[in-house]
């Protein structure tokens, strides 16, 4: 969806419509971003919307991990992941990679219980196995960091798309 209107003459209901998917299953995010209006532009919205998730407390931020889908194997997408992980083609494992990516999404969950996060955008499932494995060996804190990393990139990329910005 891009966005045609100006930010400002949004109302509540198209707001949330538009921006509530940004952070997943999170609309809390997008209300509390509305309730910063107005806009100086499409810059100081993503600003403001990451502003309120970089200030989220550690158990808030481990909310949200939880909300995000494990990778190839979850059933029930927001568009945004549904598109996002159809991109990578994440929709069409082979039964081994479908395998591998319920024993690692297993390992994972088990290992920092929270779900796996990566911005699978402009990557193929070759890459994300590849960084799977690799980040099952961090240690909590560097996970936890790399999985808040991954969610602002996702959140961009997604912020991106809907504002058309480059």
């Amino acid at each position: 969806m891009k966005l045609t209107k100006n930010l400002n003459t949004l109302s509540k209901i198209e707001f949330l419509s538009i921006f509530g998917s940004i952070f997943e299953k999170s609309e809390w995010i997008a209300t509390r971003t509305y309730q910063l209006k107005p806009f100086n532009d499409q810059e100081d919205l993503i600003n403001k919307m990451m502003k309120i998730y970089n200030n989220c407390s550690e158990e808030k931020i481990l909310e949200i991990f939880n909300l995000h889908p494990k990778l190839a194997i979850e059933k029930k997408l927001t568009n945004f992941s549904s598109n996002e992980q159809s991109g990578a083609e994440l929709d069409n494992c082979t039964i081994d990679e479908l395998n591998e990516f319920k024993k690692l999404n297993l390992d994972y969950k088990k290992k920092f219980k929270f779900p796996f996060i990566i911005a699978v955008k402009g990557k193929n499932k070759d890459e994300i196995l590849a960084n799977f494995r690799k980040r099952l060996n961090n240690n909590y804190d560097e996970e936890f960091q790399e999985a808040k990393k991954q969610v602002t990139k996702i959140a961009l990329l997604r912020l991106h798309e809907i504002l058309s910005i480059n």
